[in-house]
């Protein structure tokens, strides 16, 4: 696999280039990775209820939202792991930084967290899982994912009406088309449980209760290989909770941040001490062992 090109670098949610490094202390910046089809946009609640208290930049991945793809960028999780350390590397300079992936996104998330070393401070994975290979059920997946990117009305997107919507209708064809063939091969499946079995961070899992795309059990799965980690299920949550109940989703992260010592009691703002509601966690010491 190629190094890769030379990094355009997206703005939060936009495709203006910028290599910005804000002197924010120790305090992390969240680097929030959005999952296949989609965009940055899809963070917006989030970061609109973290602000005052921590920095989310979301970027839109290459050949998504407003990213072009660079030449020679291949459409890998690999490759994209490796853009991604670099992109984080050039906007967060040597501050601090936390890898918040989704579903397909924590998969990015998770090959790009041994490329930053120390600079990584923790990982959180919001529906994001498997880590078990199921040839009939990702044979269908591609299939569907496939016949959506052929029927899609591409020409929708740009739409003013549909502009806040429209990732999925403009995500580049081979982009897409390639990270859903290699995130369900055999290899890449495999490689899930290894690289979170060398997480060295606290790493925080969310499924959500409702979530028919990844099911909580297959969170809580790869969970499993990390040697220390905390999983907290969302009651009522589906697959989107950083849309459908943002206020929730940023109140579990900050209960955890302030517990990992990411951040202090206070910073930035004034951080709710009453205790998490309409959530089910649990702690774990022991990694389930690799096969």
């Amino acid at each position: 696999m190629p190094e890769g090109p030379e990094v355009n670098l997206p703005a939060s949610g936009s495709g203006v280039a910028t290599a910005v490094a804000p002197a924010h202390g120790s305090t992390p910046l969240l680097v929030a990775v959005h999952g296949w089809l989609l965009s940055g946009r899809l963070w917006e609640p989030l970061e609109q209820e973290l602000q005052g208290r921590l920095e989310l930049w979301r970027p839109d991945l290459p050949g998504f939202g407003a990213a072009q793809r660079p030449r020679g960028l291949q459409p890998s999780l690999v490759s994209y792991g490796r853009w991604l350390a670099e992109a984080v590397r050039r906007r967060a300079g040597t501050r601090p930084v936390v890898l918040v992936g989704h579903s397909l996104g924590g998969s990015v998330a998770l090959h790009a967290a041994p490329l930053l070393a120390k600079q990584l401070r923790g990982v959180v994975l919001v529906a994001a899982g498997g880590g078990v290979y199921q040839p009939r059920a990702f044979a269908r997946v591609r299939q569907g994912g496939a016949a959506f990117l052929a029927l899609r009305p591409a020409w929708m997107a740009s739409l003013p009406a549909l502009v806040p919507w429209s990732a999925p209708l403009g995500a580049e064809d081979r982009a897409a088309r390639g990270l859903l063939a290699c995130s369900t091969n055999r290899g890449a499946v495999a490689s899930l449980p290894r690289l979170v079995a060398r997480l060295a961070v606290p790493s925080l899992w969310i499924a959500g209760s409702r979530d028919t795309v990844m099911a909580p059990r297959y969170v809580r799965h790869l969970a499993g290989y990390c040697p220390s980690h905390r999983f907290s299920l969302l009651e009522g949550a589906g697959h989107l909770p950083m849309r459908s109940m943002p206020h929730r989703l940023a109140a579990l992260i900050e209960d955890w941040a302030l517990e990992e010592g990411l951040m202090a009691p206070g910073s930035g703002g004034q951080v709710s001490p009453q205790p998490l509601q309409g959530v089910q966690t649990e702690l774990q010491s022991e990694a389930r062992p690799l096969s």
